[in-house]
């Protein structure tokens, strides 16, 4: 039997490759956890540039809180089961009246993670995610095929790593994934999905764990790290990260660092050229 979601969410799921939108927060919790976001990019705003965005649930205790909060993982382990391990997250801001976008693409593109079936992102609303702020809009059923070939733009505006492009999508069977604050999306690694810019006045602030996976799953181009988010790990395919113990403390950026890092140098495998992360 489900721990949160229904059967019919569940099958929806599989069917789209995406289910949305899943009430993880209330509003006033999620006003909460806003605070506490900007509160600590207030105190530490070098936490939250460039590739400090990679990967800060390691060294930062509000998203370490979400990452393991219990409504979330009885959703994923709804999806893939008891056995859950959280290999990394982004947090995606994206400013009032921005051009920043994200290009359509597939997450497992580049991650080396396999087998795709195994694992599922979720993406948690801060604030509004909306038409007019550029929340994150699906193309179903795209999960059931393969991998699409993408090409690398380094598009200045393109907030993706490589800039990596879907060129040829079928924008006609979009599906926007519109947001309250505290809610969640969950999508699976070949669903090919993307966002436009923020034309809005206020910030649209989203955080992606990326994906929460069972630990059968192998990474295939170079070792990295993964958290033990519920259950046990049987298979010891991942280096096993902490969770930190204070906000920016010196040992839990240093395992940031050296995730993001990893992710670097997996995530440019073959690339022609680099920007920072």
């Amino acid at each position: 039997m489900p721990k949160l979601l229904t059967d019919a969410q569940i099958a929806s799921y599989h069917e789209d490759g995406f289910l949305s939108p899943i009430t993880l927060f209330s509003a006033e919790e999620a006003g909460a956890l806003r605070g506490e976001l900007e509160a600590a990019e207030a105190r530490w705003p070098e936490a939250f540039e460039g590739s400090g965005r990679n990967n800060a649930h390691l060294n930062l205790m509000v998203l370490d809180r979400m990452v393991h909060h219990p409504r979330l993982l009885d959703a994923v382990e709804d999806l893939i089961g008891p056995d859950i391990l959280a290999y990394g997250s982004v947090l995606f801001i994206k400013e009032p009246e921005n051009d920043g976008f994200v290009s359509w693409h597939q997450d497992c593109r580049y991650m080396g993670l396999e087998p795709h079936d195994v694992a599922v992102s979720a993406w948690i609303a801060l604030t509004p995610s909306t038409v007019e702020n550029g929340c994150m809009t699906m193309i179903p059923g795209t999960h059931k095929g393969g991998v699409a070939e993408h090409k690398d733009m380094f598009g200045e505006d393109n907030i993706l790593t490589r800039g990596q492009t879907i060129v040829d999508v079928d924008e006609d069977k979009a599906v926007d994934l519109v947001l309250e604050p505290g809610q969640c999306s969950f999508h699976h690694m070949r669903t090919i999905h993307g966002s436009k810019p923020n034309r809005s006045k206020d910030r649209r602030i989203g955080f992606t764990i990326q994906p929460y996976m069972k630990p059968d799953m192998h990474q295939v181009i170079s070792p990295t790290m993964a958290q033990l988010a519920r259950g046990e790990d049987r298979f010891g395919h991942f280096d096993l990260a902490p969770r930190p113990s204070a906000s920016m403390a010196p040992d839990a950026i240093a395992w940031r660092d050296r995730n993001n890092a990893q992710w670097a140098e997996i995530l440019y495998a073959g690339a022609e050229t680099r920007r920072n992360l």
